[in-house]
């Protein structure tokens, strides 16, 4: 019985984070469409550029919000002990350099709003008409 608590529990709480409502949004004027794919390829840095020809900012939550790993889950397939030990061989051979970490989704959406190259993913009740939303998570 105790057994059975505690797996209801943690399914519970994990079908809590991936119901988030997570957006990946970019700038009005941005592209009105990126694939999962695509997006995945600019969070990893195997993509430096929206199809526009602009060269993509990047912003992303801080290590170990929930926000950042139910993203990641979700669009890299990676957990933050990946993520991590990723950019660190990408930085320490120069190949590449991590996405612009911001504290907050008021942030994000900040700059995301003043950059018309920019992508980001904030909780979907922080939407508003300064961003537009590509997709839902």
């Amino acid at each position: 019985m105790k057994l059975l608590a505690k797996i209801v529990l943690t399914t519970a709480l994990f079908s809590g984070v991936a119901q988030a409502g997570l957006v990946v949004i970019v700038n009005p004027s941005g592209p009105d469409s990126l694939s999962k794919s695509q997006v995945s390829k600019l969070y990893l840095g195997k993509s430096k550029r929206l199809p526009s020809g602009e060269k993509v900012k990047v912003f992303e939550r801080a290590n170990g919000s929930a926000e950042r790993q139910a993203f990641h889950a979700a669009i890299t397939g990676k957990s933050e002990s990946q993520l991590q030990a990723y950019w660190s061989r990408l930085v320490f051979t120069g190949k590449g350099k991590p996405p612009k970490v911001l504290g907050s989704a008021s942030l994000i959406k900040n700059q995301v709003a003043a950059n018309s190259a920019a992508i980001g993913y904030i909780d979907e009740a922080d939407v508003d008409s300064s961003i537009k939303v590509l997709f839902k998570l």
